[in-house]
């Protein structure tokens, strides 16, 4: 339930501490995705006193508004990068990790002709896609 400001409007917004700063910034400093065990690492290594649950529900509330992409790994794990804000598609190695955003119009379009197609409306979906970069294919 949210919580509600003086006026009973519903607040959404969420003060920046300096931990949820230092996530963001670690964030911010690497464009690959990682996990939330990764992050806490590079924040003690760094010297900010982060906790790791700090690291995670500052992630879920990230993910949540929009500014960070989260991706399951083979076994599961999530990983999180910061990304654009409007709707896109991943293509991940399954190796390095390294990740591309890539031009999803035909990934929209399939969505939309298999919605119609199926008297469906409104269509959403989740698309990962894994594959091995150049660089991971030729070593």
């Amino acid at each position: 339930m949210a919580r509600r400001g003086a006026s009973g409007v519903p607040r959404t917004q969420h003060r920046e501490t300096r931990q949820s700063h230092a996530v963001r910034a670690a964030l911010a400093g690497n464009q690959q995705f990682q996990s939330a065990q990764q992050l806490h690492g590079r924040l003690r290594a760094r010297g900010d006193g982060v906790g790791l649950a700090t690291v995670y529900r500052t992630l879920q509330r990230l993910v949540e508004q929009g500014e960070v992409d989260v991706l399951r790994t083979d076994d599961g794990e999530a990983i999180y990068r910061l990304c654009s804000r409007e709707h896109h598609h991943h293509l991940t190695c399954r190796s390095c990790r390294r990740t591309v955003e890539i031009d999803n119009s035909a990934v929209e379009a399939w969505a939309r002709r298999i919605g119609e197609e199926n008297g469906y409306a409104d269509v959403e979906h989740i698309v990962e896609l894994v594959g091995t970069c150049a660089d991971c294919a030729a070593s």
